[in-house]
């Protein structure tokens, strides 16, 4: 284990968008900005290089990849992703896939690692959605299963809307069990089903949300057992998120962070974190509920 969090960022996990677009995309600059503020970087980031196709079609279909990678995605595809496929939005893409797949090895390597970007869990095996090109968590999976560097994994997704990209992918993978906790109206409307879907009523606040959280993640660890957990820590569960409908505090999410790695890492089970959603105007604040989950995953490191 080792006594530095590993966090992985790229400065070109920021594309340009247009004024006034819905994803705010300059979150992640402004993330990496608080992390380094709040000395969470002390020797620097690590470094992603963009991930090659043959990775992409461990969980995407080759048509689509190529379409994206050569920017030939027909523009009503486009628009369901909800991103113009611009280089520098590809390039963001396929960074921050392979961001996931570094800190996922760096978990096994270390215990726990972080991605400042990642949680792309709308994009399904052949189109991308809800601002998602690649899910990043099920190529970095599909590429541990098929290296034979882990035989069981799981995906915790408390995004606050249903994993369902996540879910379509490894609808027949016995290998990878899928756990997501989401408002239950909230976008997509279709929602296939995971292994464990929670579904939790609009306006669910801080002590509902933990202790549906208590309820079942612990024994689902037991249960499963991994040799590894994704853990897709979206803020948009936040009550002042735009696009939420839950009503978690700053200290509920706080407090959510802390029982995820605890529980996760209390069981010594290798943990990668990645970002998820989180929407809002004031981007300072939504980077600000970004960084809870890496400040906990430091704070368990050295407490």
């Amino acid at each position: 284990m080792t006594s530095v969090l590993p966090i992985i960022h790229h400065r070109d996990y920021t594309a340009d968008t247009p004024d006034g677009h819905r994803f705010p995309m300059q979150k992640f600059a402004r993330l990496a900005e608080v992390l380094i503020q709040d000395g969470l970087v002390p020797y620097g980031f690590i470094t992603p290089e963009p991930i090659d196709r043959s990775a992409l079609i461990a969980a995407h279909s080759p048509d689509y990849v190529d379409a994206v990678l050569t920017r030939s995605l027909p523009a009503q595809a486009a628009r369901r992703i909800g991103f113009e496929l611009t280089e520098r939005v590809v390039l963001r893409a396929r960074l921050a896939t392979a961001g996931t797949l570094l800190a996922a090895r760096y978990a096994l390597a270390h215990g726990l690692a972080c991605n400042s970007a990642g949680g792309s869990h709308h994009a399904r095996p052949d189109y991308g959605a809800g601002f998602c090109v690649f899910n990043d968590v099920a190529v970095a999976a599909a590429v541990l299963l098929a290296d034979a560097a882990v035989r069981h994994i799981m995906v915790v997704d408390l995004d606050v809307h249903h994993g369902d990209g996540t879910a379509v992918i490894f609808q027949n993978e016995p290998r990878v069990f899928t756990f997501s906790m989401h408002c239950d109206d909230n976008w997509p409307l279709e929602k296939p089903p995971s292994d464990l879907d929670i579904a939790l009523p609009k306006g669910t606040g801080d002590v509902g949300y933990l202790a549906a959280l208590d309820e079942h993640l612990p024994a689902l660890l037991d249960e499963i057992r991994p040799d590894l957990v994704f853990y897709i820590a979206g803020v948009d569960p936040h009550q002042d998120d735009r696009l939420g409908k839950l009503a978690l505090t700053d200290h509920g999410l706080m407090a959510r962070e802390r029982r995820v790695i605890g529980a996760v890492r209390g069981r010594a089970i290798p943990l990668v974190t990645v970002l998820g959603g989180g929407y809002g105007h004031d981007v300072d604040a939504v980077a600000r509920r970004h960084s809870f989950v890496f400040h906990a995953a430091a704070d368990f490191l050295v407490g």
